[in-house]
């Protein structure tokens, strides 16, 4: 078995081959959806599957790895053997793709003298320790040992980012020192100064773009004039966060002629072939001047839908595929059932004040922290603490905030301020002995860009009245991943509340929930976290796949924030709507 670069080729067993690939993230997909996935991929002509890999989710905590379920790459990759597909795997450390924190675990942040996605000696132990458990996974299914694999990545667009050669070279090393001997490759974007500093001796070049073949080409064509022309992500649309005006879509016929342009010239990978959903708390964000969250769908206007729906696109481009293969393409799978299940009232209600030491034990803290100093990562964390003396419009200011918080005295919200707004300030009238609760969300880290190290919770001053610095909180880690504590049937009037409530299944299929009623949320069913929803869209559904509903009762809880805007009613309908 020999897979090789020669020349200008990729070369597969002794013959000159096209790569034609598509992106297919395992942790946004479902494990009992792979299957038809890669049928799906084989019946347009694709002969390789691309993955990247989510360091934060097979590491959540130091030392302890998890290659099961949903995350279980190796099974991925089998799977992907068996229906006729050559593999890539992009194990990052840094993967970006619009994950949180790009695919980084939290904690690195906590670390002292950490310096992420360079030759920092704490960020290399780190990394080094995480490529061996990966390594361990695949290594004997590199295409050398009789496997699927064909290539792997070192890092991600770091072109884009820094400049630490060294890095690189260590990535490198650390690859080929662990087995890992297909060949290796990075990818970057187009301009000379990103090849320049995101390329390095013995790894392919390739580039990431979405149109314009020939001139995104250029300085790669100047540059690596006799290396293998691939582009390692063709983008076929692009992700949407939460308070954009649309759902992002392209041009189904304009697609298919750009690939037809690249397979001319070469090989490529279609980011994405499925894009899938990043359930729970798992979206990025982009955070230049202004924080952009991104949405719980990653359908990415993508060749299948994010429930894997044939779409015009897919057609499109088959069309042009079947040109550059000699054989007759399989027939397309029929798409997955969808179900209706309808209205459903959630009748349990649980204060969220009442709950909070259910949920969480307090920590003193002199001043608010932010929340990695706490010991956790994804969620909300609240901050309480009582009052010594009266205020009337009194300013409550925050250095920095991450991202958005729920002002309280006593039970009732006094304001809501977000990382956004052009004043981190909100306004509080209190009595002596008044309780303050301020309740924060995270709603993403940053997975692209120079903000990437930023906070979560209350990072830095909080400030009360007369730029006064208000002592003595408690502090309460809300990871929200198990609220089987929650108490409900208590009165309340908070806003902010748990809401729980049970419909029934006589057949489980792949549905799309609305919550035309709520605000700001969350949902978990059956103990698994479909998801954000905010009432700002543009996505208006959630996707809930069928492996998480039972046939007979099913449990949805959802914990929101901003108060409900009428009855507590979802509904659940067979198709989505992403704005």
């Amino acid at each position: 078995m020999d897979f090789r670069i020669e020349g200008s080729d990729f070369i597969k067993n002794g013959k000159k081959i096209k790569i034609i690939s598509g992106a297919v993230h395992y942790f946004r997909n479902m494990r009992d959806t792979w299957s038809d996935i890669f049928k799906k991929m084989k019946a347009m002509g694709l002969n390789c599957v691309e993955t990247y890999l989510a360091w934060n989710m097979h590491e959540k905590q130091v030392g302890v790895f998890d290659f099961s379920g949903n995350l279980d790459i190796r099974q991925f990759v089998k799977d992907a053997e068996k229906e006729g597909l050559m593999v890539i795997v992009r194990p990052g450390p840094y993967i970006c793709a619009e994950w949180e924190f790009g695919g980084l675990p939290w904690y690195l942040q906590t670390m002292d003298d950490m310096e992420i996605r360079c030759s920092n000696p704490v960020y290399m132990k780190h990394f080094e320790i995480y490529l061996k458990n990966v390594f361990d996974q695949i290594r004997d299914l590199q295409f050398t040992k009789g496997g699927p694999i064909i290539m792997l990545q070192c890092e991600n667009e770091y072109g884009y980012y820094g400049d630490d050669k060294e890095y690189l070279k260590a990535l490198y090393k650390i690859y080929r020192d662990n087995g890992i001997d297909v060949p290796l490759f990075t990818s970057d974007g187009t301009s000379e100064a990103n090849l320049l500093d995101g390329t390095i001796e013995g790894c392919l070049p390739t580039l990431n773009f979405g149109s314009r073949v020939e001139e995104n080409f250029k300085a790669h064509d100047k540059l690596f004039p006799n290396s293998p022309k691939m582009c390692m992500e063709m983008w076929n649309g692009w992700f949407d966060a939460w308070g954009d005006d649309k759902h992002h879509t392209t041009s189904a016929e304009n697609y298919a002629n750009v690939v037809d342009d690249m397979l001319k010239k070469g090989s490529l990978n279609m980011y994405m072939f499925i894009g899938g959903t990043n359930f729970g708390f798992t979206s990025g964000a982009n955070h230049y001047e202004k924080y952009t969250p991104d949405v719980t769908s990653y359908d990415y206007d993508a060749m299948l839908t994010e429930c894997g729906d044939i779409t015009e696109k897919y057609l499109k481009v088959r069309k042009v595929i079947e040109k550059y293969v000699d054989y007759q393409l399989p027939e397309i799978p029929k798409n997955r059932k969808k179900r209706a299940y309808g209205k459903f009232t959630l009748n349990e209600k649980g204060g969220f004040f009442n709950n909070l030491k259910e949920l969480s034990s307090p920590i003193f803290s002199n001043v608010p922290k932010c929340m990695e100093k706490y010991g956790f990562g994804y969620g909300f964390i609240a901050y309480q603490t009582t009052l010594n003396r009266d205020y009337v419009n009194a300013p409550l200011s925050f250095e920095d905030i991450g991202d958005r918080a729920l002002v309280y005295v006593n039970d009732t919200l006094n304001g809501i301020v977000y990382v956004n707004d052009d004043v981190l300030k909100t306004t509080i009238n209190a009595k002596k002995g008044d309780t303050l609760t301020i309740l924060v969300e995270n709603m993403g880290r940053a997975n692209f860009g120079p903000k990437m190290m930023r906070k979560k919770g209350i990072a830095g001053r909080l400030l009360i009245g007369d730029n006064i610095i208000h002592f003595n909180w408690n502090v309460y880690p809300l990871p929200m991943d198990n609220l089987d504590n929650v108490k409900y049937g208590e009165d309340f009037n908070e806003p902010s509340c748990f809401l729980r409530g049970s419909f029934e299944v006589d057949c489980a299929e792949d549905t799309f929930l609305y919550l035309d009623n709520f605000k700001k949320c969350f949902v978990v069913i059956n103990g698994f976290n479909i998801g954000r929803y905010w009432e700002i869209g543009p996505q208006k559904s959630l996707y809930v796949p069928k492996s998480i509903l039972k046939e007979g009762k099913n449990e949805i809880v959802i914990f929101e924030t901003d108060g409900l805007k009428g009855e507590c009613v979802v509904e659940f309908k067979d198709y989505p709507t992403l704005g």
